[in-house]
């Protein structure tokens, strides 16, 4: 009987083969591996098919990242927002994954979870990484913005989408959250609306403070008079939505609509108007903004803006791809401004469902 062959031992599947592994089978070097790997000039061709053919045996898949790292060109793109629930940031940062895809980057998401302390957290990690850019939407409670300086002191492009700071000097991409304010309230006005109070979020955010001015600015430009007992502030939750309502219903003199400055609040203050036996849009027209799914759901249907979460992502890649394209020569700051659309739907057609 023939003699079995000798088996070769081979690593375990789930172990990944690296470099040392095929330059210890072969008593090389890892430059040799290295360059035997590239095709570099500097290996005879018997030498570069022993290579080839043992990591073709062996399976072995080069580590990108690990090569980008060493040569300080990382593919990487660090992307930070608040929260990944609802439609807005999934959505916004599906746009950011597919346009970076396309240019060849890589995306890993952090959620600061609307906290400072670990939106600081999330920027040393995806320093640590060494990421070619940093995107990122800030939290609810960041008020200081120091963190962000050492991302730019290290050269790193910085954009900031939706959610940015009160500073002409930063790259960003943001809806036009002040025209998305005004439409929705000048859509209530149209509809004969005259009593109409809003949720208004943290005023430190650059969104909600620009979605409260066009409230204001169209009360203005109707002749109707800016009443802060109609403003509630609120970190814009379901919950704080329904309170906001039970308390604006309980006045002498209650609205006649609400325009919220996001969707979950305006969700609450449905159910609340329900739950007190009134009628939407009869007895109070309601209208929100970020056009979440539920918002096509409920009965009624609730009107919103649309904030183009995707093309938001997408525009918020380009901006980066641009400032890497330019460094070293002269780049100006800049904001990428996009356009809200109103999508009106039954909860706020007041004059066509009045009593």
């Amino acid at each position: 009987m023939a003699p079995r062959a000798k088996q070769e031992q081979l690593p375990p599947p789930t172990t990944p083969v690296s470099m040392a592994d095929l330059a210890r089978e072969l008593g090389v070097s890892m430059t040799t591996i290295s360059r035997a790997l590239s095709d570099h000039h500097s290996i005879g061709p018997a030498t570069k098919q022993k290579v080839q053919k043992l990591a073709k045996k062996l399976n072995y898949q080069p580590n990108h990242l690990a090569a980008a790292l060493r040569k300080g060109k990382s593919k990487l793109l660090g992307v930070i927002v608040p929260y990944i629930e609802g439609r807005f940031f999934p959505s916004v940062v599906h746009g950011i994954e597919s346009a970076a895809s396309k240019a060849g980057f890589s995306v890993i998401i952090c959620q600061s979870n609307e906290d400072a302390a670990h939106e600081r957290k999330n920027i040393e990690t995806l320093l640590s990484a060494q990421v070619a850019g940093i995107l990122v939407s800030v939290a609810r409670t960041t008020n200081d913005f120091r963190h962000f300086e050492k991302v730019r002191k290290r050269g790193i492009p910085l954009v900031f989408f939706d959610r940015t700071m009160d500073n002409d000097a930063v790259n960003s991409v943001v809806l036009n959250d002040w025209k998305g304010g005004y439409q929705s309230t000048k859509h209530l006005i149209d509809q004969g609306c005259r009593r109409i109070a809003h949720f208004a979020g943290l005023q430190h955010l650059n969104i909600y403070r620009n979605r409260r001015q066009g409230y204001l600015d169209a009360l203005h430009d109707a002749g109707l008079p800016q009443d802060e007992e109609l403003i509630v502030y609120s970190d814009m939750t379901m919950e704080e939505g329904a309170d906001a309502m039970r308390r604006l219903l309980a006045l002498p003199n209650p609205p006649d609509a609400v325009f919220s400055a996001g969707d979950s609040s305006v969700l609450g203050a449905l159910q609340e108007v329900k739950r007190q036996g009134l009628r939407v849009p009869q007895d109070i027209a309601l209208a929100g903004f970020s056009n979440e799914a539920f918002t096509s759901i409920t009965e009624p249907m609730l009107t919103s803006v649309d904030q183009r979460c995707e093309e938001m992502g997408q525009a918020t890649v380009r901006l980066f791809l641009e400032l890497i394209d330019s460094a070293g020569g002269a780049y100006t700051q800049r904001q990428v401004v996009l356009q809200p659309e109103l999508f009106v739907r039954e909860s706020s057609l007041h004059g066509a469902n009045s009593k």
